[in-house]
């Protein structure tokens, strides 16, 4: 029986994906790091620090650390999504309707606790939430399974109790990986990738959502 829904939130809560790679370049440009954007792709679903350090190995400069470089790109994303992103269509619906019907409702996250909280509180989402999990709190971030089980431990859940909502192939695997159920809602662009199918259930978009597709 399922009593738990684990939410993602880049891209699956919040329209703030797309910011990601844009205050990445700003950044990078600033600090003349010479990174592009099909760069991007070799550090893909890796956490924002994980990004910077695999930049200072294959792309070294001048100046401010990793760290650094990382903070400042967590400042211009948290500005630039309070100024530019949205709570995708959908969501708070689910969200009300989960609450209403007395699911347990987690958040697990890549991004870092600060980040989290500072975007959630702001599109006042926080008060759907039971359990707000960063991949801060464990060793490995997606597609590692740690993050969900941190969160559905926290909530008092076990793995076969638990659905995950996600956006990407990476968080997919890191659901299925902690043994729970998912559906992935997936942005236009990567929608019909093949490596969706492993997802007990494809939507459109979180508007599709359905109380019956827990049962």
């Amino acid at each position: 029986m399922i009593t738990t829904v684990l939410f993602d939130m880049d891209g699956l809560l919040l329209d703030t994906e797309p910011l990601w790679g844009e205050s990445m370049m700003r950044v990078a440009q600033k600090h003349k790091i010479p990174i592009t954007k099909q760069r991007f792709k070799e550090t893909t679903g890796l956490r924002i620090y994980e990004v910077t350090d695999h930049w200072a190995i294959h792309y070294p400069w001048a100046g401010k650390s990793s760290k650094e470089v990382a903070d400042e790109i967590l400042d211009d994303i948290i500005a630039s999504s309070k100024t530019r992103g949205t709570v995708l269509k959908g969501v708070e619906n689910a969200l009300k309707l989960l609450q209403k019907h007395h699911y347990k409702i987690g958040l697990a996250s890549s991004s870092p606790g600060h980040m989290i909280h500072a975007l959630v509180d702001h599109f006042d989402l926080t008060k759907y939430f039971n359990e707000i999990t960063s991949a801060d709190a464990v060793e490995l971030g997606k597609p590692h399974p740690a993050v969900f089980l941190h969160c559905a431990a926290a909530l008092g859940s076990k793995p076969n109790e638990c659905v995950v909502l996600e956006d990407s192939v990476n968080g997919m695997i890191a659901g299925k990986a902690a043994r729970m159920q998912v559906i992935v809602v997936p942005d236009e662009l990567h929608f019909d990738d093949p490596r969706f199918s492993l997802a007990d259930r494809k939507l459109k978009s979180m508007e599709d959502f359905s109380l019956d597709m827990l049962k």
